[in-house]
């Protein structure tokens, strides 16, 4: 059925993280370009017709992406309790306001309504995006400087 926005995701942080220039895929009825420099990454894609989602070659080096162990810590029906703060906008995820800064919260941090949590920066525009509730940080589900869509969770809070 063609790329689905998933697998065109996990291929635009491969490829950033990789260091790789430019790649391109290309299929019978598909054709995927994605540049990377150090400004944000920019993806062409014509999707004229599904075609079969050819297994990407990838280096040996690439380490899998591997967020956080399975909920082992978290009791699953526990997680119902948690607010979940998501993405307002399309972007990249930044967790601190320059590289050489500490994150603006870490799992555990006790943090208020109002107080900055992430940037989001969609085309030059750093966003600050604030918490709409007071509680504890459980659990950051976007790795710093990852592309996120519009209402992806971000973090998962325990409210105060």
């Amino acid at each position: 059925m063609g790329m689905d926005i998933k697998q065109i995701q996990d291929l635009i942080k491969f490829v950033s993280k990789s260091g790789v220039n430019e790649v391109s895929i290309e299929e019978k009825d598909f054709k995927i370009t994605i540049k990377t420099a150090q400004e944000p990454t920019y993806v062409t894609a014509t999707l004229p017709a599904p075609a079969p989602a050819a297994p990407v070659a990838a280096p040996v080096s690439a380490a899998p992406v591997v967020s956080s162990p399975a909920p082992a810590n978290l009791a699953t029906t526990d997680e119902s309790k948690y607010i979940t703060i998501k993405s307002p906008m399309i972007g990249t995820f930044y967790r601190s306001s320059s590289p050489d800064k500490p994150s603006f919260v870490n799992v555990g941090d006790e943090i208020v309504e109002g107080q900055v949590l992430c940037i989001i920066e969609a085309m030059k525009l750093f966003n600050e995006i604030e918490s709409e509730v007071s509680g504890k940080i459980v659990k950051v589900l976007v790795d710093n400087s990852q592309p996120v869509e519009y209402d992806q969770p971000l973090f998962l809070v325990e409210p105060a």
